[in-house]
């Protein structure tokens, strides 16, 4: 996709240690024409695998999600909590994953009643890096028994290994953009 490619390139910012700022048009401001872009080539390139739902993570992921279920005929999406609300009923799928951004670990939580058994699960998050935030989200699906499908993301940083990390599940792995290297403060995207 030539928008998010170019926007990345006009607006994102190295900041360092992996971390990409990208919060113009996706992690704080939302740009919802691109986002609506980005869900509709998400749902292209998984829609043959017919997921009946989406996974992420809160909260960047939500968005992307949205739109790629709206365009796959308006499949339900479920994210992972990371504060356990008092609506939330016992027992909860719950499993850790590390926040890159934030430096500590977080907990996932999904609620039983939105996560069924033999779901077809396609998971869609904003960023895939070291591939553990999405992990957790597949052992979710697993602990569910529900059936992964396919992951999606909006932005990957390939040389940090998280595609590597993920293929022990055996789906397809997705990313609408690829960043090769952000090294010397610069963002590398591949072609």
């Amino acid at each position: 996709m030539h928008d998010l490619r170019d926007r990345i390139l006009a607006e994102g910012q190295n900041l360092g240690g992996g971390i990409l700022k990208i919060d113009s048009f996706l992690n704080h401001q939302l740009d919802v024409g691109l986002m609506e872009q980005v869900g509709e080539e998400i749902a292209r390139r998984f829609s043959r695998y017919k997921p009946d739902r989406i996974l992420t993570a809160e909260v960047s992921g939500i968005v992307p999600a949205a739109f790629a279920a709206r365009a796959l005929d308006n499949i339900p999406v479920v994210y992972a909590r990371k504060h356990k609300p008092i609506t939330m009923s016992e027992p909860v799928y719950i499993e850790v994953a590390p926040s890159h951004t934030k430096g500590n670990e977080v907990n996932l939580m999904v609620s039983p009643e939105f996560l069924h058994s033999g779901d077809h699960i396609l998971i869609v998050d904003d960023f895939l890096a070291s591939g553990r935030t999405i992990e957790a989200l597949a052992r979710i699906v697993r602990n569910a028994q529900a059936q992964l499908v396919g992951i999606s993301v909006v932005v990957e940083k390939s040389f940090e290994g998280g595609r590597l990390a993920l293929e022990h599940w055996g789906v397809p792995i997705e990313s609408i953009v690829e960043i090769v290297d952000m090294r010397d403060g610069k963002i590398t995207i591949a072609n």
